[in-house]
């Protein structure tokens, strides 16, 4: 532990057991199928304020530590900090050249860092597996020093609506996860005590040749279908005949389309 820490409580995640299992699952697949998260976070590092030179910054949600690298070769006088509550990508990410100096597990809602003890926190396509957003922006606002950044992408509605109109029709049971609203977004950043510097919503498409191959991608990111009320057991052949018939009336010449609606936020803690 390094002297930014301080002790999570035993059990502040017990809801995020799952969603930690999942993701360490995933460490070793997740590189190979994460064009989307590489196009995300790319953008969002792009959107970081011109002249930013922090002394330290965080990496939250870290995963398999890719963001961790380039923020080093980005700020290479600054130290670095990786947070990720799944420990199997910590370990992979630790056995990694660069990136950060120090690889912690913790919550985005409850971070195991000291007040007022980075300069930016950089959070790309993580904090959507948070029930609590407000958290979130408590505390970065808590760790990050007067001036300090917050950039976030996330995810909101509208996200994966071809696979979740597809389902619908076969058998109107959860299988895509929720989103919050950018609406909810836009509410509670204003709400949050940082000044905003930018927020936008911005639709990412990806195309397959067919259904499993989102599928596919999906549980090799660790990001399969987590939510309550999910149907439990494997899918039956009925069924997924359905979802495959449904999902065609959305193919387009470049394939099977899978939407993704990403916020991307912006926001400084006041010098005061």
């Amino acid at each position: 532990m390094t002297d930014l820490s301080r002790p999570t409580p035993p059990g502040a995640l017990p809801d995020k057991r799952q969603v930690a299992a999942s993701f360490s699952r995933a460490a070793a697949s997740y590189d190979s199928v994460a064009a989307l998260q590489r196009a995300v976070g790319s953008n969002l590092l792009e959107q970081l304020p011109e002249g930013l030179q922090p002394s330290r910054w965080l990496d939250l949600g870290s995963g398999t530590g890719h963001f961790s690298r380039a923020l080093a070769e980005s700020f290479p006088q600054a130290s670095g900090v990786a947070v990720d509550i799944a420990e199997g990508m910590l370990c992979h990410a630790r056995n990694e050249q660069g990136g950060a100096l120090y690889h912690v597990a913790g919550d985005a809602e409850r971070l195991p860092l000291r007040d007022a003890s980075v300069d930016l926190v950089f959070t790309s396509l993580a904090v959507q597996w948070c029930d609590q957003f407000t958290s979130v922006l408590a505390e970065a606002l808590r760790v990050l020093r007067p001036g300090g950044v917050l950039a976030f992408s996330s995810l909101c509605v509208g996200t994966l609506d071809e696979l979740r109109a597809s389902w619908q029709a076969v058998d109107g049971l959860v299988h895509v996860n929720r989103f919050r609203r950018f609406e909810d977004y836009q509410r509670l950043c204003a709400a949050s005590g940082f000044e905003q510097l930018g927020l936008q919503r911005c639709p990412h498409v990806l195309h397959y040749p067919d259904v499993r191959s989102l599928t596919h991608e999906l549980k090799a990111l660790g990001a399969h279908n987590l939510n309550p009320g999910r149907p439990s057991g494997l899918t039956g052949r009925a069924r997924m005949q359905g979802l495959l018939q449904a999902y065609e009336a959305f193919r387009q010449p470049e394939g099977l389309p899978a939407t993704y609606q990403v916020v991307y936020g912006l926001l400084r803690k006041p010098q005061a």
